[in-house]
């Protein structure tokens, strides 16, 4: 049974090396994994297998018995009661985010490299791109994955799909939330950097009294 963690402003996350051991994953996680690829069956297993790892720590049980349902390609969820998952995973890095409350969390490095001025018109609102229509060179590369992180997490906490609700989130350059222009969500946008690695958290308004602490593992 989850233990009572039932604070509004609960937060927890975590930043992994991608590089580090594997960890336990489930039965039914092992044959998922065994019909990717050999790339994707190591993220799949690194990914999963830290969720656990990081959930039983919060959760003081096993790691298999953390009630975990993340096939590939799906948004993670975990049994009622037990609060809510995201995560996310960049070349060297993989991002963990629990909440009771519905939370999305994305992780780029702060140095790939993007076609910013293209992605902004074909992905970003009219309002997203004319905040960005001063900016040139470096400091547009650097919003516009700002503001792609925003987009990805906001998407993750909706459970919904970049195709159909990339360009109707609007989050701005420096904003601290986000809104969907069609479904009408209004969401709460933490903008973290760490070292090489740049982060967003998005969580339902006023669901976090502070800033989400990150646990470098």
């Amino acid at each position: 049974m989850p233990l009572q963690l039932n604070s509004r402003s609960v937060l927890a996350l975590w930043l992994f090396p991608m590089q580090a051991p594997l960890m336990p994953i489930s039965t039914e996680e092992e044959q998922w994994a065994g019909r990717l690829s050999a790339r994707r069956s190591r993220q799949f297993r690194q990914s999963r297998g830290y969720v656990r790892d990081a959930l039983a720590d919060l959760w003081q049980v096993s790691a298999l018995e953390i009630p975990l349902q993340a096939p590939p390609g799906k948004p993670p969820e975990l049994a009622n009661g037990w609060g809510y998952i995201s995560f996310s995973h960049c070349q060297d890095a993989l991002l963990v985010g629990w909440s009771p409350q519905r939370v999305g969390v994305d992780l780029e490095r702060s140095d790939r490299p993007i076609a910013a001025e293209l992605l902004a018109r074909r992905y970003f609102c009219a309002d997203d791109q004319a905040a960005l229509c001063h900016l040139r060179g470096a400091a547009l590369r650097d919003a516009v994955l700002e503001q792609w992180l925003s987009k990805e997490a906001a998407i993750k906490w909706q459970r919904g799909s970049l195709a159909a609700d990339l360009i109707h989130w609007r989050c701005g350059v420096d904003s601290a939330f986000a809104v969907h222009e069609v479904l009408g969500h209004q969401v709460d946008v933490h903008r973290i950097h760490h070292n090489i690695w740049s982060m967003a958290v998005v969580s339902d308004l006023s669901a976090m009294s502070n800033s989400p602490m990150l646990c470098l593992v």
